[in-house]
This record gives structure tokens, C-alpha cells and sequence, in this order.
């Protein structure tokens, strides 16, 4: 008895040193999301890749980090929670390294995968330890600086991604994970107690396999389906075929085995589930944007690299205002009303980009920045809060390992969908555009003298340059639009999240035991 006691002061007295060593981890890994988005078009001429191929080296990051998720909390089980966290972050800048060093497209996007193996672990097992050592009343602050640190990163991403990349090399966008790695390792070696460790625990292969099947084979067909013309290519039809066939198989084995890779009982959880639906959207919702926006300003605004990257900072700054914020309001505020004011702030910010053209101030895309980050600062925190509050403890390490994996399911498919929506809606407005652009439309006779003449090679070629600059400005509004539309679709859930009863305090030597 006397030793659980000076286990839990321990823990309390360290509570500080342990955030910040998780909270480092954490950063680390939500950096890489989109750090390497800015600095994309100079990795694409080191190594000679096209537009389409180079997608790849966000998306595999991506990929890997959702696959290997879910394994986090058996990992943790078999070997022991602080174990897998040193090996996790050892690898993970093992891997910058690697990619640092690449010299070819099929290196960057082996060793980027690599990444997203090692990194995958890092977010649900450092939530898991914040939720064990902060009680229930100070769960929210906790979360508030938990979600700081993984929302935060890939707005930070590009800023740091920018300045990196113009004033030393792309390849420091890779190398600042070591100096940040050693610091969280050598916090956790000390400051980090061992869990216990389950020797009896078992994986479920064959869930893990179906999941992993269909996570991959869903990339897939989303990143390959634009450039392939979709279901007329038999390689998607094969691709959509295996994601329909291993996501069946994982539905049916996940209720019908004994003990399953995905513990059902899980789903049971009301809120849960929902929040589940809600962290998927927000996933799609803010890194896709996030994904649109670097190429808007550097293609379409002509700013530099560096530019790009500060006047998409204050979103960052947004988000962790609002943070802070909502985290002090969790338990004095019903949480659902936080829920609902986040999206609501975020559907805004896309209704307002819908209206943007490539004359639009840097002002307004600093101000809607912040605004967008500030209702993704409402959402996360009560979000997560309320997903955990009515989840046993014993089912805290497969919840996190499942609820970030729709995080990043969401994120993976929202940049792969509006990357190809953007592609195919620029050729359809395009051919739209061109239709009334013929010699007998009257509109053009006046335009003539200012070189935009149809019948002439050098006015066709600059009609040309202007239509497709209108279908592509045309192509971001509608993406713009889906992610509004999808902001308020997951409205109406909200009636059915439950407000979780007050829970008795958190016991902080179960993580130290």
C-alpha cells in the first residue's frame, strides 16, 4: 500500500516534466503531417518526381501512422506503455534521418512510411498517459494542451516547413525531428514510469491484417482513381474490390471472434461512437484545407515559399487560444454547445474561402486563418473530452488507439478526395469555360485588340492561360464548398451525444503500476 502511495505522489510531484516530455513526443509527430507540404515542389525536382507521384510523400506518412495506430494499445500491453514510447521515438528519427537523406522518389516514400510506423504510437500512448495522471476535473486543461500540441503541429508544419526550406534546405524539414526527438527520449527515460506488463496479451492477426488491407487498398484507389480515370481502369476496380472485400471480413471477424483485433464492446459507448464520427470529419475538415491552401497561395498567388508559410501561422495561433480557452470552460459549459459553436466558426471560415480569388489580401487570409483554427480550438478539446468521460478505464488504450485512427483516416482521405476533386473539376470547368469561346461570340470582338482574339494563335494561347487560371479558382471554391457542407452535415449528432455524469477522480497510480 505504502508503495502505490509513493508511486501516485511521485507521479503527481513529475506531472509537469511527464506533460512536457509527452507533449514534445506529440509535436514532434503532428509536425510531420504537414511540414514537408510547403517544401513538396523542391523535394519533386531532388527527385525527379511528377505532381501526382509526389503526393505520395504526404500521403504514405499518412497511410503507415493510420495503419499502425490501433496496434499502439496492445503494443503497450505485451511490452510495457513506457518501452514502446522510447522505441517509437528512436525510430521515428531514425527515419527523419533517412528521409533526409533520400535521393530518389521511392527512398523518400519508403522512409516516410517508415515514419509513419514508429510515429504512429506516439500520439495514443502520450494521451493515454495524460488521462491517467490528471483527475477528471483537471482532464480538460489537460486535453486542452494535449490537443494544442496535436492540431497545432501541422498548422505550425508549413511555417516552420517554409523557413526551413528557403533558408537552408527541404531536407531540414526532416532533420529538426532529431534535436526535438532526443530531448522527449531522454524526458521519458526519467521521468516516465513502466506500466505493467500483460505477457498473456495476444494480437488478432488477422483483424489487423484485414484493417491494414483495407486501409491501403482505400489509398489507394482514392490517390490513384483521378489519374486512372477511375472505375475504366481495372487496377481501381481490383483496388475497390479488395477494400470492400477486407473491410466485410473485418466487420463480420470483429463480431464474431472471441476476442477481436477491434474490441466491439467499444461501439457500445454512445458517445464514443459518435465522437468517433466527429473526429473522422474534423480529420477531413482541417488537414484537407490545410492541403488546399499551400498550393492556392504558392500556384495560384505567386507567394514564396516563406510567405505562404506565415500567412498560414495564425491558425496555429487561433487554435491554441481557443484551446486554452474551452479548457477551462469543460464542466462549466455543456460541452455539445462548445461542439456545436466549433463548427460552426469552421463552416463559416470555409463559406467566407468560397469567395476568395487570387486578389484576395494577405489580411483576410491571416484573419479567416484564425478564425478556422480558433473553431477547430472548439471542437478537439470537448470533443475528446466527452469521447473518453463514460469509457471504462481498462478500455482507455484500444479507445485512443481506435479514436485517433479515424483522425487519421479522416486526414488521408480528405486531402486524397479534394486533391482529386480539385484535378477533375479544373478539366470539367475548363471544358465548360471553352464551349463559349468560339469567333461568333460577340463578347470577344471587343477583347480582340487587347491580344484576345480566338482566331488567332497568340490570342488563343492567352484566353487559354486565363480560363484555366477561372477553372481552377472555380475547382477551389467547390472543394471550399464540400468542406462547409460537411461541417454542417455532422450537426444533428450532436443531439445524440449524452453529457456524461461527474465521474469520480482518476486514481494516478493505475498508470504507474
Amino acid at each position: 500500500m505504502s508503495n502505490v502511495v509513493s508511486s501516485a505522489a511521485s507521479v503527481v510531484a513529475n506531472r509537469g516534466a511527464i506533460t512536457a516530455c509527452v507533449i514534445l513526443a506529440v509535436i514532434m509527430q503532428a509536425l510531420d503531417t504537414t511540414i514537408a507540404n510547403v517544401a513538396l515542389p523542391y523535394i519533386q525536382g531532388s527527385v525527379s518526381a511528377s505532381a501526382d507521384q509526389i503526393n505520395w510523400v504526404l500521403t504514405s506518412y499518412i497511410v503507415a501512422a493510420a495503419i499502425m495506430t490501433p496496434p499502439s494499445g496492445f503494443l503497450a500491453a505485451k511490452f510495457g506503455r513506457k518501452r514502446v514510447l522510447l522505441v517509437a521515438i528512436f525510430g521515428f528519427v531514425a527515419a527523419s534521418v533517412l528521409c533526409g537523406l533520400a535521393q530518389s522518389l521511392p527512398q523518400i516514400v519508403g522512409f516516410r512510411l517508415l515514419q509513419g510506423f514508429f510515429g504512429a504510437a506516439l500520439v495514443p500512448l502520450s494521451q493515454g498517459i495524460l488521462l491517467d495522471i490528471y483527475s477528471v476535473e483537471e482532464r480538460g486543461s489537460a486535453m486542452a494542451l494535449f490537443g494544442v500540441s496535436v492540431m497545432v503541429g501541422p498548422v505550425l508544419g508549413p511555417v516552420i516547413g517554409g523557413w526551413l526550406t528557403d533558408n537552408i534546405s527541404w531536407r531540414w524539414v526532416f532533420y529538426i525531428n532529431v534535436p526535438i526527438g532526443i530531448l522527449a527520449f531522454m524526458g521519458i527515460s526519467v521521468f516516465v514510469k513502466e506500466t505493467k506488463i500483460d505477457a498473456q496479451a495476444k494480437l488478432d492477426w488477422f483483424g489487423f491484417g484485414m484493417l491494414s488491407l483495407a486501409i491501403a487498398s482505400l489509398q489507394l484507389f482514392l490517390d490513384r482513381g483521378q489519374q486512372l480515370d477511375w472505375f475504366s481502369s481495372s487496377e481501381i476496380v481490383v483496388e475497390a474490390m479488395v477494400c470492400a472485400a477486407a473491410f466485410y471480413l473485418l466487420l463480420v471477424h470483429t463480431f464474431t471472434a472471441e476476442k477481436s483485433f477491434i474490441n466491439p464492446r467499444l461501439f457500445l459507448d454512445q458517445n464514443f461512437t459518435v465522437s468517433m464520427i466527429f473526429i473522422f470529419v474534423i480529420g477531413v475538415t482541417y488537414l484537407a484545407s490545410l492541403a488546399l491552401m499551400t498550393p492556392y497561395l504558392q500556384s495560384l498567388m505567386g507567394y514564396p515559399v516563406i510567405t505562404a508559410g506565415i500567412v498560414m501561422g495564425p491558425r496555429g495561433l487561433g487554435t491554441m487560444v481557443c484551446m486554452f480557452l474551452v479548457g477551462r470552460l469543460i464542466g462549466k459549459v455543456d460541452t455539445r454547445i462548445l461542439i456545436f459553436l466549433g463548427l460552426a466558426i469552421t463552416a463559416w471560415a470555409m463559406y467566407d474561402m468560397m469567395g476568395w480569388t487570387p486578389d484576395v489580401s494577405q489580411w483576410t487570409i491571416v484573419y479567416v486563418g484564425f478564425i478556422q483554427g480558433a473553431g477547430l480550438g472548439f471542437l478537439f478539446v470537448p470533443l475528446t473530452t466527452i469521447a473518453f468521460a463514460t469509457l471504462p478505464a481498462h478500455m482507455r488504450g484500444d479507445g485512443t488507439g481506435l479514436y485517433n485512427l479515424s483522425r487519421n483516416i479522416g486526414s488521408s482521405v480528405g486531402i486524397a478526395v479534394v486533391s482529386a476533386l480539385l484535378v477533375e473539376n479544373v478539366q470539367r470547368n475548363h471544358a465548360d469555360i471553352v464551349s463559349y469561346v468560339t469567333p461568333f461570340n460577340h463578347a470577344f470582338q471587343a477583347k480582340a485588340a487587347a491580344g484576345l482574339d480566338p482566331t488567332t494563335v497568340a490570342g488563343a494561347s492567352a484566353l487559354d492561360s486565363i480560363i484555366t487560371l477561372q477553372s481552377t479558382i472555380i475547382a477551389y471554391v467547390d472543394d471550399f464548398k464540400l468542406l462547409m457542407i460537411m461541417s454542417l452535415a455532422v450537426m444533428p449528432l450532436l443531439f445524440v451525444l449524452r453529457k456524461p455524469a461527474k465521474a469520480p477522480a482518476v486514481d494516478h497510480s493505475v498508470a504507474m503500476e
